[in-house]
């Protein structure tokens, strides 16, 4: 399976493009509409999320609602538009790279000068195209009784003083919440922070938790490093701006424990099979599924543009400036958390269809029962 984008932030479309995705799965676009929603809420997002309204349009790889088996291109439109591919867009030249970005260092590499080129494919904007693909994969993993969910830990230095347990009581406790946490007190905190980040002109990050149930055993290889789960989902995760820290399970609460504190134990039970009691590997071991939920974390570095701009230099001249300012967010860590979602869905597909195929749902579905039933 190959996952492409293309589009810019302020261009006419952003696009989502999936290879190898099987024939069969019956497409829900109102659920892909959904999860772009998700992706534009949260307390804290700015303007541009008032003036988008994100919507996927399906325009190859689907016949009636069912997929093909060829690529499924998607596209979803940018109403803010002010480039274009085949005219002039008359905008003026950005010079003050913003520190944080891909500014500077994108202009080093590519030997542009206008910055505009650079920051324009680099934003985040480019992860509604990675949220429609994760919603189609999430559809083809529920198939297979695959859910994928996430919650706000913490903002700033507000945290959640408990963890739900489970997928159905991380959607109970979060499901009137306006930053996606399940903790009452911690949100009110939260809000706080943001509040006075956003009065002093500020920005904040936070942490996310991912959780994926269902997982069956032994998805993933010990015997490639590129196909190991961990490998795999890690990378998706740290593939999304902002993000600074990834861990799975425990993570680096392991450097401080003893071995025979840390490690799952293996039990046997007719009917169940092997399971654990415990969870701290974070449904993975040697690169691969253990059969229990997979848990993992993701930090979120502040919102690097901010209203009150940082020292910069500008690219021409050498000489001390400002850095641009754009419209901006206080707080995107909803967003985080949905964008997490479609990158541990992204990995989990391409895993699953590496061990059961992917001509066909229907294969893949006997394949997978087959297996299950080996298992036992």
């Amino acid at each position: 399976m190959r996952v492409l984008t293309a589009g810019e932030s302020h261009g006419q479309y952003e696009v989502g493009i999936i290879e190898g995705f099987p024939k069969g799965l019956r497409v829900d676009q109102a659920f892909i509409d959904r999860e772009l929603k998700r992706r534009m809420s949260g307390y804290g997002r700015g303007a541009r999320m008032a003036l988008e309204i994100d919507e996927v349009h399906i325009v190859s790889g689907v016949r009636d609602k069912v997929t093909l088996g060829s690529p499924v291109a998607m596209l979803v439109r940018n109403r803010d538009v002010r480039i274009f591919a085949a005219k002039n867009d008359k905008q003026e030249q950005l010079v003050v790279p913003r520190p944080a970005h891909a500014d500077l260092a994108g202009a080093l590499k590519y030997a542009d000068k206008d910055i505009r080129n650079i920051l324009e494919r680099s934003s985040a904007r480019e992860t509604v195209a990675r949220v429609a693909i994760g919603a189609l994969c999430k559809q083809f993993l529920a198939e297979l009784g695959v859910h994928i969910s996430s919650f706000t830990l913490s903002v700033g230095s507000a945290a959640v003083s408990r963890i739900p347990s489970s997928i159905a009581a991380i959607l109970s406790a979060a499901k009137k919440s306006q930053l996606n946490c399940p903790d009452p007190k911690a949100e009110l905190r939260m809000i706080d922070e943001i509040d006075k980040a956003s009065k002093a002109r500020d920005s904040l990050g936070g942490v996310c938790e991912v959780r994926a149930e269902g997982i069956c055993p032994g998805i993933g290889s010990c015997m490639h490093f590129d196909k190991r789960l961990d490998s795999r989902i890690a990378g998706n995760l740290m593939s999304i701006p902002a993000i600074k820290g990834v861990e799975i399970g425990l993570g680096f609460e392991y450097a401080a424990k003893r071995g025979s504190a840390a490690h799952d134990k293996i039990y046997y039970a007719r009917g169940q099979g092997f399971f654990h009691k415990t969870n701290r590997s974070g449904g993975i071991e040697g690169g691969m599924s253990t059969g229990e939920p997979i848990v993992a974390r993701i930090a979120m570095k502040p919102i690097a543009t901010l209203l009150r701009p940082l020292d910069s230099v500008n690219l021409t001249t050498h000489k001390k400036a400002k850095a641009v300012v754009e419209r901006s967010d206080t707080c995107a860590i909803v967003a985080c958390g949905v964008i997490a979602e479609s990158m541990v869905a992204i990995a989990l597909t391409e895993s699953y269809l590496e061990k059961f195929g992917c001509d066909s749902l229907g294969e893949i579905k006997a394949n997978y029962r087959n297996y299950l039933k080996s298992l036992k």
